[in-house]
């Protein structure tokens, strides 16, 4: 099992003069957004949709969800949960994990052995981009 991320998007947040605006930044990732990449991305890992897990919490998420082979409603809204496969309603996201059958033993020794962490934590206490963005989107692997 492997800590790394292999693809990951979110949206860009506008700065000027050092401050949010409140806008964010086109492309939107948005409902079908969120849906296309999930396909993108299983397609390019060559991975069925079948095999695919979706995470959502409103109903920006439920097209992903019902792409996914399994759609995971986390501390959703009743629309959320009632259109997913199962479940999770604790505050903790490595919940997640223990419905894919990963141990918590392999998710400690994941978090032992994981430096990585602190760079992202760093990152995203950087300055904005020279364009005036916050790109808060990376992939790792």
């Amino acid at each position: 099992m492997s800590s790394g991320i292999d693809h990951a998007v979110a949206n860009k947040l506008e700065w000027r003069d050092g401050r949010l605006t409140g806008r964010v930044l086109e492309p939107i990732v948005d409902r079908s957004r969120k849906a296309e990449l999930l396909k993108e991305f299983a397609a390019s890992e060559g991975i069925p949709l079948s095999q695919t897990v979706a995470v959502g919490d409103g109903a920006n998420d439920l097209d992903m969800l019902a792409n996914a082979g399994l759609g995971i409603a986390f501390n959703a809204r009743p629309v959320v949960q009632e259109a997913a496969d199962t479940t999770v309603n604790v505050p903790y996201l490595d919940a997640v994990l223990f419905v894919l059958g990963v141990r918590r033993g392999e998710v400690e020794a994941i978090e032992d052995a994981t430096p990585e962490q602190d760079a992202v934590d760093a990152d995203l206490d950087a300055p904005p981009d020279g364009d005036g963005s916050h790109d808060v989107s990376g992939t790792h692997h």
